[in-house]
């Protein structure tokens, strides 16, 4: 075993609290796995925020390494399906809250979580896409299969300034969908019209119309991407158009939905639920391709910063508050 260390992001307890320091670890240090992979980036989520802080209590044992997203290379496999010196993605399988994940140089981690890095898509990239460029993609995909097109009408993005919401946004505007950009920030519409965004919703819009609680209100929107909830979902299903459909893929703005079923019966319109945690490798993948293929460089170029782990904590703070735009990745070179 190599006696090489690494820089790792490691979480402790301590008075209740969740405290992250940057050590150096050893491949011994690494839970068990059969693949080990050379870590080279990373990305901050919301999800990782909520690690960081200890937020919900999503990490029940300590010493932790968080990031719940990596891109790096195959060191050694015990597996017959990935060979040193492959470029892998690793997203979900609640890597980073229950098995250690993407904030250190090295993983150890099983085959069947990775998926090989698309032809034309850099590691740094990968990590610019993330778990929020997988989930906006597995979301269009998910409203293709339900008979949405560019022609469905006007396609609303909720948390538009937020990763998922920026990479939906970049997205379907690329595929042809005219797209309306809802947010909460209003100093981000210059920001999000130069990603593709069609018309900005101001977000208190949408609240305005969940609050009033009337379960119909004018046919607005051909079909949603909503990385926010609550309210703001209640007020995107009274304005769908008939035979609309919502992919929900976020809870910002809170887990309850005050809503009725006369949109469902009246309109005939759908809520569809987005996972991308648990996604089978073959939908992974798919979505891994057309991504590679769809998303304009000088898009993901408009709505990155990179970081070191150092920057994390602090940064975990902004992302909980909604204060961080776009998609952040984690160079462990800056370590």
């Amino acid at each position: 075993m190599s006696g090489e260390t690494f820089p790792a992001l490691v979480l402790s307890e301590a008075g209740g609290k969740v405290v992250a320091e940057i050590r150096r670890l050893g491949e011994g240090d690494l839970p068990e796995g059969d693949t080990l992979v050379a870590v080279s980036h990373s990305s901050l989520n919301y999800k990782d925020g909520m690690i960081l802080k200890g937020v919900g209590r999503l990490v029940r044992r300590y010493p932790h390494v968080p990031g719940i997203d990596f891109a790096g290379t195959v060191i050694s496999s015990s597996s017959r399906e990935f060979a040193p010196g492959e470029a892998v993605i690793l997203t979900g399988w609640r890597v980073g809250e229950t098995h250690w994940g993407g904030y250190a140089g090295r993983a150890r981690v099983n085959a069947a979580w990775l998926v090989r890095r698309p032809a034309g898509l850099s590691a740094e990239g990968a990590m610019a896409v993330g778990t929020a460029g997988l989930t906006a993609m597995l979301a269009l995909d998910a409203l293709e299969r339900h008979g949405i097109t560019p022609q469905s009408g006007d396609l609303l993005v909720t948390g538009a300034a937020g990763g998922v919401g920026s990479m939906a946004v970049a997205m379907a505007a690329r595929l042809g969908y005219r797209v309306l950009a809802s947010t909460g920030r209003a100093a981000e519409g210059e920001y999000l019209q130069a990603l593709g965004a069609a018309e900005i919703v101001p977000r208190a819009e949408l609240e305005a119309a969940g609050a009033d609680k009337k379960p119909l209100l004018g046919e607005r929107f051909g079909a949603a991407i909503d990385a926010v909830g609550g309210v703001v979902l209640a007020g995107v299903l009274a304005q769908l158009r008939y035979g609309g459909v919502v992919a929900a893929c976020g809870l910002a703005g809170g887990a309850a939905l005050a809503t009725t079923v006369i949109p469902f019966l009246l309109r005939g319109v759908s809520l569809l639920g987005i996972d991308s945690v648990m996604q089978p490798r073959r939908a992974r993948e798919a979505a891994w391709a057309r991504i590679a293929a769809t998303l304009p460089p000088e898009a993901l170029a408009r709505m990155t910063q990179t970081v070191g782990l150092t920057e994390l904590p602090d940064l975990a703070e902004r992302i909980l508050a909604g204060k961080v735009r776009g998609r952040v990745v984690v160079d462990l070179a800056r370590a």
